[in-house]
């Protein structure tokens, strides 16, 4: 049976998020179920309210179809704090889903030991969960 899982990251990285998700699924174990990685359009900036509200909407359609999320982080020097991805990984704690964390942690709630994995890389993370 196929983890569903949902990728969370910075909205720059998301050709990088595409080809995370054609790895993991041809291990045959995951299904990546995060269709901001194949829709989205435009960023923030450039967005209606209308285009915001309904991408907002289907990423937490699409945690709440998951069975794990995994966040990939920035590190402390990139510059970038804020982004959507500390409420999907808020919504997944809560939901008490799986969650990894690929890359350092940026927020008090990546330190909950009994609620999060660490992994320095997505290398890493396959070799714990091929």
């Amino acid at each position: 049976m196929k983890m569903n899982v949902y990728l969370a990251a910075r909205f720059s990285r998301k050709a990088e998020m595409r080809a995370v998700a054609e790895r993991l699924e041809a291990r045959g174990t995951y299904q990546v179920v995060s269709r901001w990685i194949d829709g989205h359009e435009c960023a923030d900036a450039d967005c209606t309210v209308a285009e915001l509200a309904r991408f907002a909407a289907e990423d937490r359609e699409d945690i709440y179809a998951a069975d794990g999320l995994i966040a990939f982080t920035e590190t402390p020097d990139s510059g970038y704090q804020s982004g959507g991805r500390h409420v999907e990984f808020g919504i997944a704690l809560e939901r008490d889903l799986w969650v990894a964390i690929i890359g350092p942690p940026e927020n008090i709630f990546h330190y909950l030991d009994l609620a999060v994995e660490h992994f320095d890389s997505l290398d890493q993370f396959l070799a714990v969960y091929p």
